[in-house]
């Protein structure tokens, strides 16, 4: 524990910060462009409803909407009436329309929203649909979604399943079927789009899907459901998401889309895939709306040219789960951020390592917070090698501070100098300045994993602990009522912990840096609390509680084994021991030693001229 740990410390976050801008960066970067989209809708919406309205005025025109719904054998899908269904099983309940035959009102039974009201994917009323367009005759064509279906029934199966058939009324020879299959047991709803003559209703056998839908917030912090909010593909047998921009066309067979928030998505899937398409989104911009972004996709799938033809989808509306996900479509537990972009280099300790323990534990204790605690000695356990190898050069720079003090009162100012004839004495000591930087350096990746496994595991959603009122999100001893730049609207009593043992862990840190002469050193541990707790104030208690633990854990462990492993009595001869030992310099080393020595020598020129 010495100035390395410091390092470490400095480089968590300064990485958690880079972490936390590019998330939020591609919001920050498209507000303008987004502002200048939103007023051209409202242009066109604006126009349109003005055309609309002299419409309904016009008699001409009613006469010739009339004319053209009775000139084809489509005129009961125009002028039906809405009913409503509703299928349902112990996981999801789904209300379903006739209008456009699809689900207009998803909620998932299990899960409660910020306000303790059911979690909804879809609501009803809200701007929300699937659609496609058919033929409907000669140079004519409407949108599945405002046409009307013969109202379906539902039918139970022999597995617990239930069915549910919408049949479009249509002309002879031609027919255009809805078919949707709840499981017993699942949040997977098959949907399979049965036609009749498909060269007859589709250009090209080609049905172009539309999903225009927007993400509600389920989350009390809207901030930072938007910051894990994303739009998530799998294209071409590999997965990718939406990181920056709003826009994204598919050149590549896609097999599903999702739209994913924090802790749940919607997915449309396509068994046979998607041949091309595209997905819009616009993210809103206000924390006050209820609103975390709204999406339009266009996604084409090819119809088998044959007199009757099925298009095989499913749309899953459920929880970011992994082992549910697992179960879906391939790479579906990518929707899960456990490590993406810079970071991915994190998600595979989160897939093998920490998840599988984390649920060890969890499967044999109830409570969330013992179940990380339980995690955090894990950790700590496996990490333990190279934290007592830490601590033993610890020991051992400590033991050489007399005589850095004396080198220091030698060479005087010449920092050069002090620098070369300190690594002498490393060398002769046996000693490896770097030895304490590992652990510290270690605790980098093991931070982000946790980082990203804490934020996203939907276990720990609405879990109680201590005075934590909700695990996954921050916790809340003091509310301000307004924002403080940089720190909050709230303090939070975790994070005020973990900052705490962490400034203690720093000032035992200093006492064994055997180079107090540095001034910026000797104020870095007051310098990193404030760092760390603006950092920590908006983390997940989760994440605040474990790094808690770990610093006890580590202060604990520094007292015993500094105070009844490591002898200091044996390090002190077994460093004079070294000392009379033959050293053989290696090639860095030699390479370092005459760089100083030119720069020294150059210095040396430099003032012989100004003199």
């Amino acid at each position: 524990m010495d100035r390395n740990t410091v390092i470490g410390f400095v480089l968590l976050g300064v990485l958690l910060f880079v972490y936390l801008f590019t998330s939020t960066k591609s919001s920050k970067e498209l507000a303008a462009r987004q502002k200048r989209e939103q007023d051209s809708i409202a242009l066109v919406k604006a126009h349109q409803a003005a055309v609309d309205a002299g419409k309904a005025k016009s008699p001409d025109t009613a006469t010739v909407v009339a004319t053209v719904v009775d000139s084809n054998s489509f005129e009961r899908a125009f002028k039906g009436s809405e009913r409503l269904v509703t299928v349902e099983n112990d996981l999801v309940k789904i209300v379903f329309s006739n209008k456009g035959g699809q689900p207009v009102d998803v909620e998932l039974k299990n899960f409660k929203s910020y306000d303790s009201t059911p979690v909804r994917l879809v609501k009803p009323g809200e701007d929300s649909r699937l659609s496609y367009s058919i033929n409907t005759g000669s140079n004519q064509s409407a949108q599945i979604a405002d046409l009307y279906f013969d109202a379906g029934q539902v039918v139970k199966n022999p597995d617990g399943s239930q069915t549910l058939r919408y049949r479009l009324p249509s002309p002879a020879g031609e027919s255009l079927e809805h078919e949707f299959v709840l499981p017993a047991n699942g949040y997977l709803l098959t949907w399979n789009v049965h036609v009749g003559n498909p060269d007859k209703l589709f250009t090209q056998n080609m049905l172009n899907l539309t999903w225009h839908t927007q993400l509600d917030k389920t989350q009390e912090n809207v901030s930072i459901e938007k910051q894990y909010s994303s739009i998530g593909f799998y294209e071409n047998n590999s997965f990718d998401y939406m990181s920056r921009g709003t826009e994204k066309d598919f050149e590549k067979p896609v097999q599903w889309l999702a739209l994913s928030q924090q802790f749940f998505n919607r997915t449309l899937i396509a068994k046979n895939n998607f041949v091309s398409g595209g997905v819009r989104v616009v993210k809103e911009n206000s924390d006050t709306s209820s609103v975390i972004s709204r999406v339009d996709a266009n996604l084409q799938t090819k119809i088998p040219a044959e007199a009757s033809a099925t298009v095989p989808l499913q749309l899953y509306y459920g929880p970011n789960d992994f082992d549910i996900l697992d179960k879906q479509a391939p790479g579906m537990t990518h929707i899960i951020d456990l490590g993406r972009g810079m970071y991915s280099f994190v998600r595979p300790v989160n897939v093998y390592i920490i998840r599988p323990v984390f649920n060890f534990f969890k499967s044999h204790i109830s409570s969330f917070g013992i179940a990380i605690l339980l995690l955090t000695l894990f950790i700590r356990l496996v990490t333990s090698p190279l934290v007592y190898s830490s601590y033993l050069s610890g020991a051992k720079m400590k033991a050489l501070r007399p005589e850095i003090e004396t080198l220091r009162k030698k060479v005087g100012g010449d920092q050069q100098q002090m620098g070369m004839e300190q690594m002498k004495l490393f060398r002769e000591a046996g000693v490896n300045p770097l030895g304490g930087c590992i652990p510290a350096l270690l605790q980098i990746p093991i931070f982000f994993a946790l980082y990203s496994f804490f934020s996203s595991n939907i276990g720990l959603r609405g879990e109680h602990f201590l005075w934590s009122k909700d695990l996954s999100t921050y916790d809340t001893i003091v509310h301000f009522g307004f924002s403080i730049p940089g720190y909050g609207d709230h303090v939070s009593l975790f994070a005020l912990c973990a900052v705490v043992t962490s400034f203690l862990i720093s000032l035992y840190g200093m006492s064994m840096t055997p180079d107090q002469s540095n001034p910026a050193m000797k104020y870095m541990p007051y310098f990193m609390p404030v760092i760390l707790l603006l950092v920590f104030n908006r983390l997940a208690s989760a994440l605040t509680w474990y790094y808690t633990v770990s610093n006890v854990i580590t202060l604990a462990l520094q007292f015993v084994i500094q105070n009844y492993i490591i002898d200091h009595e044996k390090i002190l001869v077994k460093l004079q021991e070294n000392r009379t030992k033959p050293k053989t310099k290696s090639k860095w080393q030699e390479r370092l030693e005459q760089m100083q020595e030119q720069q020294k020598e150059m210095q040396k020129r430099t003032q012989q001229r100004k003199g």
